[in-house]
This record gives C-alpha cells, structure tokens and sequence, in this order.
C-alpha cells in the first residue's frame, strides 16, 4: 500500500534527539539521551528538579549548544543552522515560560499583541480582533485593559499562554506550566493545555515534575533520571504501570529510591568526632 506524503511526514518524528551529551562543569546534564518526540498531541517530557528539562528547551530553540549528539526538528539540524534559519524555526514555536515573563510595562492586550507587531505588519483592526481571540480562548477577553501587576499568578499564565498561541505556532512549548498554581488555577491550566491539544493542529512539548496534572493530558510522556539519561517512555497508563524502581519513586513521590535523599556526604558520626577532635 502507498504512502501519501502527509501520511509519511506525521509518521516522521517532530524532533529527534540523537546522543545528546551536556555537561556544566563536572555536572552530568546529559549523557548519551536519545528520544523521537512525535508530532501531534502533548508529549511530556517529565522528572525531578535538576534533571536538564529546560535545559532541554533551551537547546530545541538553540540557546544551548550540547558538547556532542545533534538535535533535529523537522529535519532541521538546529546546531548547525543559520542564524536567519534559527529565527525562522523558532518562529514556528509558541513558548509559555516557566515564570510567565509578561512585559510589566504592557497591557495584557500589548503582551499578546508584542509578537504579532514584531513579526507581521497585519493591519490594526485585524491585529486588534486577533488579539482579543486569543485573549478569549483563555478567558480573559475582559481583561486586555490590565497590566501584569494587577494578575493573579494563575491569569499571568494565561495571559502568557495567549501570547504563545498569538502566531498560530506549529510548535507550543510548556515550561513548568503547573509550578506554583493553586489547585484551581492548575485545573484550568490543564483543561486549556487539553483544549489547544483539541482544537490546534499544533504539536505541544510539556515540561513538568507535577505528576497527576501532567500524566492527565499528556498523550506520550518521555522520563528522565538525575543522571542524564531517559529512564522510561510510553503512554501515561504505561508509564502508571511501570515497575522499575526509578519510575516508582517519581510516580509514587517517594522519599527513599534510586534517587537519594541525602547530598553525597562523609558519614555524619565520623564528621560529627572529626570535628570534635579538632575543636
């Protein structure tokens, strides 16, 4: 049976992830990673804090430039483009940063605005009407007149989330979308994050330590170890099945694991006498 070229290119990975090694310093961020990240749907890419997530990011958007292995999106080798080919991938991607990273000085509707009147010369009244579009698949068309500072945390998100989305991007990018919401806010983060899922052709990329939240609306979740390595993958349900230790620990929020809860230290009686003696 023949393929159609639309039927190939969904099938092809949206990012390939080709032995991948970083490191700061003597920290091992990364070592020898391999993922395929697919297009279409929330893939998820999940584990504790320090473990290189928006390390990660950073390199898909070419802000970081790993020791050895490469990075492709679309076919697009991002290590070794172009700085005009660079600004024209990353176009394509919407990003909601961990923090928000709303301009204080910009209304909410200047912020979604601002990439809009930086990238295209749309007319006025379409710009205007597109904005408050966006503004409204998040609930806060009524809001367009605030600044930042009159936000709560949870509608700064989205308001930042409307700003991701402002370019139509064939790419949304989520960093610790969950970080710091309370459980209200976080729900309605889920259900929107579900709802581009739904309504977009885009193909979004989660970065998350929050379990439940993230394993309630990801369609592929990738799991890496503090070590530099990619411990587990598969479907939500496989990776609630899964019985490896490392996967527990994290699934489970378990103190005691691969993962240890100590910093590596000498033995504390031995310290405690070392010091002792000196003093």
């Amino acid at each position: 049976m023949c393929m159609s070229v639309s039927q190939g290119r969904e099938a092809t990975p949206l990012i390939r992830v080709r032995g991948l090694h970083f490191h700061r310093d003597r920290h091992v961020v990364f070592d020898d990673l391999y993922m395929d990240i697919p297009r279409g749907g929330v893939t998820a890419i999940m584990g504790p804090s320090g473990c290189g997530k928006t390390t990660l990011l950073r390199m898909f958007g070419g802000q970081l430039r790993p020791q050895r292995g490469r990075i492709e999106i679309d076919g697009l080798e991002v290590n070794s483009l172009p700085r005009r080919e660079l600004w024209a991938l990353r176009k394509r991607m919407g990003m909601l940063f961990q923090n928000g990273a709303l301009l204080t000085d910009l209304s909410v509707f200047e912020n979604v605005a601002f990439p809009l009147r930086a990238h295209t010369d749309l007319p006025e009244s379409v710009l205007h009407n597109l904005v408050l579009m966006k503004l409204e698949a998040v609930g806060l068309r009524g809001a367009a007149a605030l600044y930042p500072a009159q936000l709560s945390g949870g509608m700064a998100r989205r308001v930042a989330l409307a700003r991701a989305i402002a370019m139509d991007p064939e790419m949304i990018i989520y960093d610790e979308p969950f970080s710091g919401q309370d459980p209200i806010s976080m729900g309605v983060l889920v259900r929107l994050i579900a709802c581009m899922r739904d309504n977009l052709e885009a193909s979004s990329i989660l970065v998350s330590h929050d379990v439940q939240e993230t394993l309630s609306v990801a369609d592929h979740v990738f799991l890496l170890s503090n070590q530099g390595r990619l411990i587990a993958q598969g479907t939500p349900e496989q990776i609630r099945s899964d019985t490896s230790s490392w996967v527990r620990q994290f699934v489970d929020a378990l103190a005691d694991g691969p993962v240890a809860f100590h910093y590596p230290a000498p033995d504390i009686e031995q310290q405690l006498m070392d010091y002792g003696n000196k003093s």
